[in-house]
């Protein structure tokens, strides 16, 4: 399974240790970035190259850092097709796959700690979509992207 990660300067630590943990899983990563924690850089461009991997499908999910998991979790929802929560226990990461079919997760590098955060991306990465009445729900979420 291939897997997007991308991150500001705030989650690049996060975003290391998350890609060597999926790299030892035998996921395929792609990094789309950022490549220093040293230089600020700017959130939505690297939620932005990772969502448009996942939209276009040429990898199954996307996992984004940043100093708080927020702005570049709304940055990424920006995208068509893009259903990304932050996932700040792994109980919500498990629902936010159960009931709305996220397709990416963020992490608050700032406030999270890593353990947390490696048992939340296998609950996302293993959880599968329950559709049924949850299913109306992410149809109406899509409706909303085309205003």
């Amino acid at each position: 399974m291939k897997i997007a990660v991308g991150s500001d300067h705030a989650g690049f630590q996060l975003k290391e240790k998350i890609k060597s943990y999926l790299i030892k899983k035998g996921y395929d990563v792609i990094d789309v970035g950022t490549d220093c924690s040293e230089v600020s850089v700017d959130y939505p461009l690297f939620a932005h190259k990772a969502a448009l991997l996942v939209s276009k499908q040429e990898v199954r999910f996307g996992i984004l850092c940043c100093g708080t998991g927020e702005g570049i979790m709304m940055a990424a929802n920006k995208i068509k097709g893009i259903r990304c929560g932050v996932g700040y226990s792994p109980e919500v990461s498990k629902l936010t796959r159960e009931h709305n079919d996220a397709n990416m997760i963020a992490f608050g590098a700032r406030f999270m700690n890593e353990n947390d955060v490696f048992s939340s991306i296998d609950l996302f990465l293993e959880t599968p979509f329950l559709g049924g009445r949850h299913q109306k729900r992410v149809d109406e979420i899509e409706c909303f992207k085309d205003e």
